[in-house]
């Protein structure tokens, strides 16, 4: 892909860009990386590959349409993820854009060749336009419902651009007096969250881990020494973290809690920042082991009675619900 978008640079200049725009945009970039090879879980070769691979597109289609993707900017591969548009659609929408200019509204995709009504009725509500005609192109209230959104405004006896971003007018309209067949009170109520903040980015804010400045190989690694990291991957023996250096360390089942667990997943998750314990270091082979039960305690077995269980020393909030394994390829490049 970046050869035939840069077919005339080096591949290392290559590699700069592709590293620059995931720290610009992750999601935007990573979804030209095939999802396997970012790492799914400890069984992804034991399991059907053609139902594996949908079952992993359709994750990167869901993340795509729920962050959104702003339509002058994109490439045709992230264009490619949003629902309604395939490969040979997204490559005649950027084709398009470069030959006409950028869009100023949605409706201007009905000029595209070949996207018909069915593919922008599925595809308008997940494409944004900071700088569209309507004031609702920003945002995630597709363009059938825009009438209804203009009613509400004439309602509340203001202008349409002044509801759009207003918690206070928006927090005045009465949703039940617009509850038909056609648009139910959930729907009404996700309006109405949109018009309160509207293009909302809803991924979270990333927390870099703070990796030690002392260590940056594992030459630099001690028995005994605390670092914070980061977990990369769960599977059924336990947790692999990233601390700096290079080489995820693994944290075993039996170091991941005080308490006695069977399943890695009942305490970590990919993504959660967690503060561990060296215990041993063996360079030749790169191999690290760490602990999550705190100094003095650096191996064990588990500890405890069986359904007796607690965490790690987590650094930040801990998640609702936790899935079995990495369910979520993209989980960690929430923003």
């Amino acid at each position: 892909m970046a050869r035939d978008e840069f077919p005339d640079l080096d591949l290392t200049v290559r590699g700069a860009i592709s590293i620059g725009r995931r720290l610009q945009d992750p999601l935007a970039e990573l979804v030209k990386l095939d999802p396997k090879s970012i790492g799914v879980g400890q069984y992804q070769h034991d399991v059907h590959q053609p139902l594996l691979a949908q079952k992993l597109e359709d994750v990167v289609v869901s993340c795509v349409n729920h962050v959104g993707v702003e339509l002058n900017t994109a490439s045709a591969f992230l264009l490619a993820r949003v629902s309604g548009i395939g490969n040979s659609l997204a490559k005649k929408i950027v084709a398009h854009r470069d030959k006409t200019g950028a869009f100023t509204s949605r409706a201007g995709l009905l000029k595209v060749s070949s996207l018909g009504p069915k593919a922008f009725e599925q595809a308008a509500g997940f494409l944004r336009l900071r700088s569209g005609d309507h004031p609702l192109d920003a945002s995630a209230v597709h363009p059938e419902r825009y009438a209804l959104v203009e009613k509400m405004a004439k309602d509340v006896g203001v202008a349409l651009k002044d509801l759009v971003g207003s918690k206070e007018l928006a927090d005045k309209i009465d949703i039940r007096k617009y509850v038909s067949a056609e648009v139910g009170e959930p729907t009404l109520k996700d309006i109405i969250a949109e018009l309160k903040k509207p293009g909302r980015d809803p991924r979270e804010t990333f927390e870099s881990p703070c990796f030690r400045d002392d260590v940056n190989t594992m030459e630099d690694l001690k028995p005994g020494m605390e670092l914070m990291g980061i977990v990369t991957n769960v599977t059924a023996f336990g947790a692999f973290v990233d601390i700096g250096v290079h080489q995820d360390g693994l944290v075993h089942v039996s170091a991941l809690s005080e308490k006695y667990i069977t399943d890695p997943a009942e305490v970590v998750q990919t993504g959660d920042r967690v503060k561990v314990w060296v215990i041993d270091v063996d360079i030749p082979r790169k191999r690290i082991a760490l602990s999550a039960k705190g100094p003095g305690r650096p191996g064990g077995g588990g500890g405890g009675k069986p359904g007796e269980r607690r965490g790690p020393s987590f650094a930040g909030p801990r998640p609702a619900s936790r899935p079995a394994f990495n369910s979520n390829p993209f989980a960690s490049l929430g923003g």
